[in-house]
């Protein structure tokens, strides 16, 4: 009796009344207290736990007003009275109000494709992710209850996405401008990842060693060369820059070096390289690991000597130049299947760099959308943007391949083309809003087939069935917006529903 007495005693003044409750119903009591006193810190809602549907029917359902909302989550097998769907029936019958999560150690195909015909909001697999929990609670409270959480926890909570990266939840993140805090030559991060990038550039700035900077495309190395020449003591000479993968290998070595006239045919003219261009400065060699296994041997002897000679003389020149080296590729890899020199690598790999992909720091995106912003919206803010939460869900959520190049297309195209609207998942490019985290790699694991096996076409036919049905709840009715939910032509979706009589 003092355990449930501790399990239902009544929350302090720090938990607002006026907020949808939660109420949790699991009979393993170690399990139940665990999320009940986790949502309780880290949402401030009011929390109540009971270990049977008989005792949340006695308890809650006599005392809680029917008008008023509250969120269940609910294990699917419990040891006594009924199970937790045939509880969400019950509470259905009575005129409850509420959104539902079912919890399960034993997923099944039986029990998924019940739960979602019952409208329940989520279906958990144990053991899951508590941060996991409390953004799905979140999600449903705000998009099925249509209730609006506290600011403070809409701007302080987590979440965790399906590739297992935590990060702010989009509808609890505000789209800040970066502070001075945020910003550091030119880049912008508030993410651990970034701030321990930028306290390398200033680490390693001050000295002429050669740097290697790695990442994938997109990220900003680029960026990140320009703040260590700026911050070095050669910040008043010249920062050169060669890309050596958009120039072809029997031209390169010209380009780096230089050449006389009459070296090769073309060449008009003497021509000075950008080794010498760069004198006293700094040489910023990008995609290093496109470059030819010959002129490979050519740049490992400069770096060696620190001379260079023009093409088409025997000439050499000394030269004072810092190299900074940047690539996409995994150099240690080319390395190894023999596409990269491994001396070579060993001599510009002194004092490396990792910049992260976008995709392993969620966090700064809204800084990032908000710099963009500035960029791109005019000064009078007629053609300015805002996000829905579920757009902002989307964009938190999809993995950003072309990294925060491609975040700043994306901005700069839904300026100009939706200037002065708020953002919806619709409004996004294909590719982003069919990569919401619930896509089909979630459910390739969601069902297990039974020994007995399964009728698939019925199955199939069922979960499209209730799928169609939420696509037309979620947009009110609306087949165009629905249709696009599904990725599916407005017709065919009307077609479907004619076919399997589904109105709303």
């Amino acid at each position: 009796m003092d355990d449930m007495n501790f399990l239902h005693q009544s929350l302090d003044g720090s938990l607002s009344s006026n907020l949808p409750p939660i109420v949790i119903v699991e009979d393993d009591k170690l399990l139940g207290l665990s999320l009940k006193k986790y949502l309780e810190q880290t949402l401030k809602l009011q929390v109540e736990l009971y270990t049977s549907s008989e005792d949340c029917l006695m308890n809650f359902a006599k005392k809680h007003s029917r008008q008023a909302p509250f969120c269940l989550i609910s294990d699917i097998s419990l040891e006594k009275g009924h199970d937790g769907l045939l509880l969400i029936d019950i509470l259905k019958e009575r005129g409850f109000e509420f959104v539902s999560i079912v919890m399960t150690g034993f997923a099944s195909i039986e029990t998924a494709i019940a739960a979602t015909k019952k409208g329940v909001f989520h279906y958990l697999t144990k053991p899951f992710e508590l941060e996991n929990l409390k953004k799905l609670v979140i999600e449903a409270i705000q998009t099925r209850l249509a209730t609006a959480l506290p600011k403070e926890l809409l701007t302080e909570g987590e979440g965790v996405f399906s590739d297992g990266y935590r990060t702010k939840h989009p509808s609890r993140l505000r789209i800040d401008r970066p502070s001075i805090e945020d910003s550091f030559e030119g880049m912008i991060g508030r993410s651990r990842a970034m701030k321990e990038v930028f306290e390398r550039i200033k680490k390693v700035s001050k000295s002429d060693s050669t740097i290697l900077i790695m990442g994938p495309s997109g990220t900003g190395k680029e960026l990140v060369a320009s703040a260590i020449h700026r911050l070095s003591s050669r910040t008043q000479r010249n920062r050169v820059s060669v890309n050596c993968g958009a120039i072809p290998g029997e031209l390169l070595e010209s380009e780096l070096f230089g050449h006389i006239k009459g070296s090769f045919t073309g060449a008009v003219s003497n021509r000075k390289g950008r080794f010498e261009l760069a004198d006293g400065g700094t040489i910023f060699l990008d995609e290093i690991g496109d470059m030819p296994l010959l002129l490979q041997v050519k740049l490992l002897r400069v770096l060696q000597e620190r001379q260079i000679e023009i093409v088409g003389t025997n000439e050499t020149i000394n030269i004072d130049v810092r190299v900074i080296a940047a690539t996409h590729r995994d150099l240690e890899k080319a390395v190894s299947e023999g596409r990269f020199r491994e001396d070579l690598f060993y001599r510009l790999n002194v004092i490396p760099i990792r910049i992260p992909a976008l995709k392993e720091r969620r966090e700064d995106i809204p800084l990032l959308i908000s710099h963009f912003l500035d960029r791109f919206v005019s000064a009078n803010r007629s053609n300015e943007i805002s996000f829905s939460a579920l757009a902002m869900d989307l964009l938190m959520g999809y993995d950003w391949p072309g990294n925060v190049r491609e975040l700043e297309n994306v901005i700069e195209r839904l300026v100009i083309l939706r200037g002065g609207n708020e953002i919806l998942p619709e409004d996004l490019p294909a590719k982003i809003f069919r990569s919401n985290p619930l896509a089909t790699q979630h459910y390739k694991t969601l069902f297990e087939l039974p020994e007995v096996g399964v009728d698939l076409k019925q199955i199939l036919s069922d979960i499209e069935d209730s799928l169609i049905m939420q696509a037309m709840n979620r947009t009110r009715g609306n087949k165009n917006q629905a249709s696009k939910l599904l990725t599916l032509n407005r017709t065919t979706l009307i077609e479907k529903m004619k076919k399997k009589n589904l109105e709303l």
